[in-house]
């Protein structure tokens, strides 16, 4: 199937952008955004790793200490992509702070060229700048006026971004050593000791005795365990800017949760900006497979 690369990658987006609604549900009853993403990697982690023992056969190609390179790698991505994002919310807003992040592409683009790994194509950089715009009117960016930005708010956004770009080149990498199983549960295994020591243990702790226990659990299992699983397995038929781009299905995801279970509402101009999105998406899926 020449259209399964990146419709596991969809696929992946789409479990991250109801993630991050359960997320909302999650912070709005007050739990702290570092002990969700904590928990959010724990069990994943949980659910890779028995999946790893239970399927893997072997878990490198004969280099070892170069899969948990890329893996740690990956792991110290998708920790700095989760801790920036939520400095820069807090100093930009949502709405800005996720447009940042989704500059991810712009530093998968630069880093692709420069190591040679793809070609700069008219359409690549057409369809980037229009999912970009894209992203732009469904966060609803313009709403918000100049005096909000600040260079702590836009620097971390811009952080999340390349985090997120080193996240995607790390697994990538680490495909060509060893197996999924494998490599994921060493990137969340780095992520979750990377990030122990700057969440609220107490909070943490009493996590474990709440009734919003059930949440965080399906929070892990979707947004860790499975969609990880996904996105590595699309990576493997798919070039990193396709993947990078393809993934932005996120925040549409993202937006139907918030209209559908949170009752938020989409303006005009936010449903422009996801058809924009899904129509871009479906042209470069179509265009990769030809």
């Amino acid at each position: 199937m020449k259209n399964l690369g990146v419709g596991l990658v969809v696929l992946a987006a789409i479990f991250w952008g109801v993630s991050g609604g359960l997320a909302g549900i999650l912070m709005e009853k007050g739990w702290n955004p570092l002990v969700i993403s904590f928990y959010r990697g724990a069990v994943g982690l949980i659910c890779l790793f028995i999946w790893m023992i239970i399927r893997t056969r072997y878990y490198s190609y004969g280099s070892l200490r170069k899969m948990l390179f890329w893996s740690l790698l990956s792991g110290i991505g998708v920790t700095g992509n989760f801790s920036f994002y939520f400095v820069s919310i807090s100093h930009s807003g949502v709405a800005i702070a996720s447009t940042l992040m989704y500059t991810a592409p712009i530093f998968v683009f630069i880093i692709s060229f420069i190591l040679k790994m793809e070609r700069v194509t008219t359409f690549k950089v057409i369809a980037m700048l229009i999912v970009m715009g894209g992203i732009g009117l469904l966060t609803g960016v313009y709403q918000n006026g100049i005096e909000q930005l600040n260079l702590l708010g836009i620097s971390t956004g811009l952080l999340s971004g390349l985090s997120y770009a080193i996240f995607i080149f790390g697994f990538n990498y680490a495909l060509k050593y060893g197996e999924p199983p494998a490599i994921l549960s060493t990137a969340l295994f780095a992520f979750t000791l990377i990030l122990l020591p700057f969440i609220d243990r107490e909070q943490a702790v009493s996590v474990l005795f709440s009734e919003d226990i059930f949440l965080f659990i399906v929070l892990g299992i979707i947004g860790a365990g499975i969609s990880f699983f996904f996105y590595v397995k699309g990576l493997r038929k798919t070039l990193p800017s396709v993947a990078s781009i393809v993934a932005m299905v996120e925040p549409v995801t993202a937006s139907l949760f918030g209209v559908l279970i949170l009752g938020q509402f989409l303006d005009p101009i936010q449903m422009i900006g996801m058809i924009v999105i899904l129509i871009t998406i479906t042209i470069l899926s179509t265009r990769k497979s030809a």
